[in-house]
């Protein structure tokens, strides 16, 4: 008989220290997965989640949604994937494959019943997580397993949008926040052969920063130094969750230029109408990334041997990896090696 008990920790109420938990995961479902936790990545979004600062959280939060485990149940639906085979989750568990997105192969954008990792779901912060059977992907053999797990939501996060801007190596690209997204960001640009500038309030990182591969460093909250990079950028992917001179960085992007945003800034953008028509400029945002996106990302970085950079914690030290985070100085993405 299978065991359904999951062991994890858990937030029981807003901001409260994680602590073990366990549940009864109940029997698996015909179209879900079940995964062995061996290794999970630690997100700013884990720490919104926990302490519902977007007003949508569910307690008791096991959080966690960048999953490297292996097989340990298939459900009589899922197709493609074997007992034992290694794989990944990200920040989407479940989409419900029948609405004009998921059909059209946009299942990150699924209006039906999309079931996010973390939020009224159990996350990997756990002995083991379970997903739709469409949303496991396969980890490349030659993928570190210690350090992918961030590419699954830091990495699709920021590769999804150089997709889909139709980014290349004659373009030149900005990114706005050096941290877990930023420097997942810098690797990939550099293998696709953009010119990438690095904005980061942190100067300090600027020899990291390009032996990571930036061309540039500059100062992100320097408006006038904004002012010297004027109509240069194809493309500026902003990772931040704070308010910056928005119009400033309009005065840096190129003709047909995109301000893109994948970081979640709360307060509304003050953006003059007058910034965007004249160069026919635009801003966008997006969430993560589909499947099909997810595994093009995996066998990318395996190709071209991109890793994030990480620091590791045994799980059981999760409050102090969190307490890490939010210090801001982690170098640059956190990663729990699960020790149940």
């Amino acid at each position: 008989m299978t065991d359904n008990i999951v062991h994890a920790y858990a937030a029981l109420e807003a901001g409260a220290p994680l602590v073990p938990y366990e549940f009864d995961a109940g029997e698996l479902h015909p179209h879900q997965v079940e995964v062995n936790v061996e290794y999970c990545g630690l997100c700013h979004s884990d720490a919104s989640v926990i302490n519902n600062e977007w007003g949508i959280s569910v307690y008791p939060v096991v959080a966690g949604h960048e999953i490297i485990g292996t097989i340990s149940q298939l459900g009589s639906e899922a197709k493609g994937l074997k007992i034992g085979q290694r794989v990944g989750i990200g920040w989407t568990a479940e989409s419900c494959q029948y609405c004009d997105s998921c059909i059209s192969g946009q299942q990150v954008l699924c209006t039906g019943q999309k079931q996010s990792t973390i939020i009224g779901h159990a996350g990997g912060f756990a002995d083991k997580v379970r997903a739709d059977w469409q949303w496991i992907i396969p980890l490349p053999e030659n993928l570190d397993p210690e350090s992918a797990g961030p590419l699954l939501c830091g990495g699709i996060t920021v590769f999804d949008p150089i997709v889909k801007h139709q980014i290349q190596a004659v373009h030149h690209v900005g990114v706005i926040g050096i941290g877990g997204l930023g420097h997942i960001a810098i690797k990939l640009l550099k293998a696709w052969g953009c010119e990438i500038t690095a904005f980061t309030s942190s100067l300090d990182k600027t020899d990291e920063l390009k032996a990571m591969g930036a061309d540039h460093v500059v100062n992100s909250r320097n408006s006038s130094v904004l002012k010297e990079h004027a109509g240069k950028f194809d493309l500026i992917l902003c990772t931040v969750n704070v308010t910056l001179d928005w119009n400033a960085y309009l005065g840096t992007l190129a003709p047909n230029g995109t301000m893109h945003m994948v970081g979640v800034v709360l307060e509304p953008l003050a953006i003059p109408t007058v910034s965007l028509i004249g160069g026919a400029k635009s801003v966008s945002g997006s969430p993560t990334g589909s499947p099909f996106a997810l595994r093009q990302l995996l066998q990318f970085a395996a190709r071209k041997n991109i890793a994030p950079q990480i620091e590791l914690y045994p799980m059981s030290k999760i409050n102090d990896a969190l307490e890490r985070l939010h210090s801001g100085k982690a170098r640059y993405r956190i990663v729990l090696k699960a020790d149940f």
